[in-house]
């Protein structure tokens, strides 16, 4: 199955004195809307390249076919416009999954009623930029979780800093080479379970996705190496 229209993160009364935590997603239709679209995902090992790109990048650079499964720790190398004539290529790594809950990473955020029946999430990844383009300052908007509804979740952004994960666009400055480690914050509406993440940017792409084991949420100071909080593998695809 494939994931409904991206759902908007309810954070509109999550505020912290003059802190405003906000989500910015686009329901205008514009996004992915998987309705109505039957076309099967493919393992990685099994997805055909195209002859040629979905989007033009530069020689010799090699994108991860559309439909590829991966799992936490692999790495895939897609591209999107983030504006008309624009194209952007990243090798995204997704590094790992946490399950957090409010209590223990939003202390002293006040939340209305709607936000406390989601539930967090941190997606920790690993982006470079693998084309031409300098993609300062653009958030990684494409990449999405999938909850347990089979719903695509956009990330939520931040009006301040937010230690525990910024959830914060790319660097200023990102050029051709730049790398950098990125923390995402997810608010699965109703409950919802993290069961993939997706790159997905428009409604026609067979999205490339990762799966793994969800984790405790990484402490200051701690490697990438954490304590694993269970056992179940994500079983949605997006």
């Amino acid at each position: 199955m494939r994931p409904t229209r991206p759902t908007r993160a309810l954070l509109a009364g999550l505020v912290a004195g003059s802190l405003l935590l906000t989500a910015c997603s686009d329901d205008s239709g514009d996004g992915p809307d998987a309705e109505g679209s039957a076309s099967p995902s493919s393992s990685a090992g099994t997805a055909s390249a195209s002859a040629t790109p979905y989007l033009p990048v530069p020689d010799g650079v090699e994108l991860t076919p559309q439909g590829s499964e991966l799992e936490v720790g692999e790495e895939a190398t897609v591209a999107w416009e983030p504006k008309q004539d624009k194209v952007g290529v990243l090798s995204i790594r997704v590094d790992r999954l946490e399950k957090t809950s409010f209590k223990e990473s939003f202390g002293g955020w006040q939340l209305d009623a709607a936000t406390k029946k989601s539930n967090p999430y941190f997606v920790r990844a690993t982006v470079t930029n693998a084309g031409d383009t300098d993609l300062g300052g653009l958030r990684l908007q494409p990449l999405y979780i999938v909850d347990g509804n089979n719903t695509l979740v956009e990330h939520s952004s931040f009006a301040s800093t937010f230690d525990p994960c910024p959830s914060a666009p790319l660097p200023k400055k990102f050029g051709p080479g730049k790398e950098a480690e990125v923390c995402l914050v997810y608010l699965a509406p109703g409950k919802g379970e993290l069961t993939a993440v997706s790159f997905r940017p428009t409604q026609e792409f067979n999205p490339v996705t990762w799966t793994g084991e969800l984790q405790q949420v990484k402490k200051p100071g701690q490697g990438k190496k954490g304590k694993k909080s269970g056992k179940g593998k994500g079983g949605g695809r997006g």
